[in-house]
């Protein structure tokens, strides 16, 4: 399916850690009208909002058109706050001294600027089946065999 100039799209995202440090996933769930799509990964070692921040970038990333119109549904309050309250702005200004996944953060403004993004928080565990659904994705990525490592949490140390 061909998606439409200038599309509408919702993205629901989450991310898990078991440990935190641990073994983690991301899971989104993208849609469009009639289309849905869904992207996990899982990683060796990593942070519960390294893979909440992840899961924003993997969703931003996968649009195939720019200046959609996107809202992306978080259990995250780190993610949803750090852009709607416009805290990451401030860290552009300061190159993210003392700043955690800066590595994440700068990917996701390079594809954040391509798009017309909202976040929006919601309550995890809330029967909200795409948030639900994201929760599963991210649990059962980061129960796969072979993960790789998040090269970025390893550097951030």
């Amino acid at each position: 399916m061909t998606l439409q100039e200038n599309p509408e799209i919702i993205i629901y995202t989450d991310g898990a850690a078991r440990g935190n440090p641990g073994p983690g996933g991301y899971g989104v769930v993208l849609l469009s009208g009639s289309y849905r799509k869904e992207l996990s990964q899982g990683f060796n070692h990593t942070t519960n909002n390294r893979m909440e921040l992840m899961a924003a970038v993997a969703g931003l990333e996968a649009l195939k058109v720019k200046s959609c119109k996107v809202t992306i549904y978080t259990d995250s309050k780190y993610v949803a706050d750090s852009v709607e309250k416009r805290w990451v702005f401030n860290w552009v200004k300061t190159n993210f001294k003392g700043k955690k996944n800066s590595d994440l953060w700068k990917r996701f403004l390079m594809v954040y600027e391509k798009h017309h993004v909202k976040f929006i928080w919601v309550k995890g565990h809330a029967s909200i089946p795409e948030n639900e659904r994201c929760d599963q994705l991210a649990v059962q990525a980061s129960f796969l065999p072979n993960l790789p490592d998040d090269t970025g949490y390893q550097s951030d140390k």
